[in-house]
């Protein structure tokens, strides 16, 4: 028997010598690894675009300062998510730590190269560049509602959404508040208000500044909607009201 049959026949016992193409995670996976701090910066806006970056662990937010020197951010960035893919030879915005982070960097030529080479990566490369359209037209959606609650509402909503897609009730929020604020474009003090307000009516539970419990998912939808006929009329709890108070 040859070795060519063998290989076509397969089976238990027999040699396979088939493979999988490598996907964009396994190309990062040779590349070194990168660590920062909570509030490092990665690169600064108007940089060199010299590397291009996978989250391999923690959370950061990409963001812009305005020239009044207010600070935007326009998006957190999760284990999984590329940063520096661009057309442009400068970073278009400035990216930091918000937890403790690791990352892998891969020089941006050799990176366009590969991918260029490989037309299995450029079909990966254009779906992650597509989830990061759907995250601005996310925030394009928050920043258009017209109140706080819906806005709130509609960010831990988002926040809500594990890796598959799929509602969790436990929400991990290691952002701050004012980084919540300024992605909202809202204040600290509205933001942390909101929150309050939500767990007062036993919507949510606030155990502590970096988590939320979803409770009542309907209403919290309701608001999102601007539909907040049931959340005025929902009853205070007391017991869940000193319970849930966002610290």
């Amino acid at each position: 028997m040859t070795l060519q049959s063998v290989v076509k026949q397969g089976g238990p016992g027999t040699l396979d010598c088939s493979f999988a193409p490598p996907d964009l995670s396994s190309v990062f996976s040779l590349q070194p690894v990168v660590e920062a701090a909570p509030g490092q910066a990665l690169f600064w806006e108007g940089d060199d675009a010299r590397y291009v970056f996978q989250v391999e662990d923690g959370l950061l937010r990409s963001l812009r300062l305005l020239a009044d020197g207010r600070r935007v951010i326009v998006g957190f960035l999760h284990p999984g998510d590329l940063l520096g893919v661009s057309q442009k030879d400068r970073y278009l915005y400035t990216v930091e730590a918000i937890t403790e982070v690791r990352l892998r960097r891969y020089p941006r030529r050799r990176f366009e190269d590969e991918v260029a080479r490989q037309p299995h990566l450029r079909a990966q490369l254009f779906s992650k560049l597509c989830d990061e359209m759907t995250a601005a037209q996310d925030q394009a959606v928050l920043l258009s509602r017209r109140s706080a609650d819906e806005k709130v509402a509609n960010f831990l909503l988002l926040m809500a959404r594990d890796s598959e897609g799929e509602r969790t009730a436990f929400i991990d929020l290691p952002m701050t508040r004012l980084d919540i604020a300024d992605y909202l474009n809202m204040t600290i003090e509205t933001v942390s208000r909101t929150i309050t307000k939500f767990a007062s009516k036993g919507i949510i539970i606030a155990p502590d500044r970096r988590s939320i419990i979803v409770l009542k998912w309907h209403l919290l939808q309701s608001i999102a909607d601007g539909d907040d006929t049931d959340f005025a009329l929902a009853p205070m709890d007391g017991k869940m009201q000193r319970a849930g108070l966002a610290r």
